[in-house]
């Protein structure tokens, strides 16, 4: 593992339903930011179709892809020609007649290392209803960053998901998100406690803007495995489009774990297995 790594921010409201028009700023994106400097660049999850609640069951399909297809092999020769780890957000993966939420990892030889379909499915807007869900986590051995988790977005508002990461060896999360507005506080503060209560770095990407179904939060930020926030995108808030805003961020990777595998690493090194609940009744047994 690396003493410290620069990280880079992909944040901008993507174009729903163009998805050549998406590719082609993301790459652009992507060469900012290693031009910048980043070892690492992420971008927010399902940037190639957009994130329109009104229109994804349209805008997916139109922009999903076999896993090798030309909008993968697009990704690879970029990460390839710029020498960075490219954690390629989530794009719409089709494989047969099912359509998944599907999070890439490229190394720096653009070669495709993990790739992650998306557990949790957000019922309460239909995500269920334009995707397959993913049957498993995922994590990857990187050497520069050690084990890294992949996550899509509603993955990670689940304390056992980290939780599993960190029994998994992983101290480090990416995630792709088009986290809402509406849901600020989910991500202020359940990422920092999971951070902390699992000793993680988590490396977070979001769409950020307005369209016609609401805006999406942007903020993209890096927690340390401390719980601190040490770098934050410009927030998005309801009505508002920023304009794009990518960030490069110096971790201090080494550092950040040791830290808190000091202070805090009771909280994961020694917990109780099998604990059952008891329930007193209302007679007080």
């Amino acid at each position: 593992m690396r003493d410290e790594i620069a990280v880079g921010l992909a944040q901008w409201l993507p174009a729903p339903g163009r998805p050549d028009e998406n590719l082609a700023t993301a790459l652009g994106l992507i060469e900012d930011l290693a031009r910048r400097g980043a070892d690492l660049v992420v971008l927010p999850e399902l940037w190639p179709s957009g994130f329109d609640w009104d229109s994804l069951s349209q805008d997916v399909p139109a922009a999903a892809e076999p896993l090798a297809g030309p909008r993968a092999e697009a990704l690879s020769t970029c990460a390839r020609a710029l020498g960075i780890w490219l954690a390629a957000g989530s794009v719409p993966e089709q494989d047969g007649d099912a359509v998944y939420n599907t999070s890439l990892l490229y190394d720096r030889q653009g070669r495709l290392r993990a790739w992650h379909r998306k557990v949790h499915l957000y019922s309460p807007l239909g995500e269920d209803k334009v995707f397959a869900a993913g049957d498993r986590l995922t994590t990857c051995r990187t050497g520069e960053f050690g084990v890294v988790g992949l996550s899509v977005c509603f993955d990670g508002d689940f304390p056992e998901v980290a939780r599993a990461f960190r029994r998994a060896g992983a101290t480090m999360v990416l995630q792709a998100s088009a986290y809402e507005a509406a849901a600020r506080n989910w991500w202020e503060k359940l990422y920092p406690a999971n951070a902390l209560s699992n000793g993680q770095w988590w490396v977070m990407a979001n769409q950020c803007g307005t369209n016609t179904s609401g805006t999406l939060l942007g903020a993209s930020q890096v927690v340390s495995p401390s719980g601190e926030v040490i770098a934050r995108a410009t927030t998005a808030h309801e009505g508002q489009s920023p304009p794009s805003d990518p960030i490069l961020v110096p971790v201090p990777l080494r550092a950040g774990i040791a830290q808190a595998e000091q202070e805090n690493g009771v909280l994961w090194g020694s917990p109780r297995p099998g604990m059952a609940v008891h329930e007193f009744g209302p007679d007080g047994t």
